[in-house]
């Protein structure tokens, strides 16, 4: 997930330059950090015990919703970011990684038979 997002970041800001950063780097960190953090927690939790899974996936969207809204405020107020390139690609980022995840999380609780 790490590197398609960062691999992507890098294209998309040879391709934009100034027009897309810093806000499109800020806008990948966020989700990044938040997926990577949550599907360690997922992976550790199936690992101990797989029924935990859920429990531990509740929580993390949980810490995920305060982090997001507390995130999105600091890029837009202090940082004082262009909204419209930093909306766009947390938004882009965000429904990519975690389509990434559900289908990481789908492998992992997936049995082969």
């Amino acid at each position: 997930m790490a590197g398609a997002a960062v691999g992507s970041w890098l294209a998309v800001s040879a391709i934009g330059g100034d027009q897309v950063n810093p806000e499109s780097g800020f806008g990948m960190a966020g989700p990044l950090v938040a997926v990577c953090a949550s599907w360690l927690a997922v992976q550790r939790a199936h690992r101990a015990a797989p029924e935990r899974v859920m429990a531990v996936m509740i929580v993390w969207f949980a810490l995920k919703f305060m982090f997001f809204g507390a995130y999105v405020a600091v890029m837009l107020r202090l940082m004082s970011l262009r909204p419209v390139p930093f909306v766009t690609a947390f938004v882009s980022y965000f429904i990519a990684l975690y389509a990434m995840q559900a289908f990481f999380l789908r492998r992992l609780t997936t049995t082969v038979e």
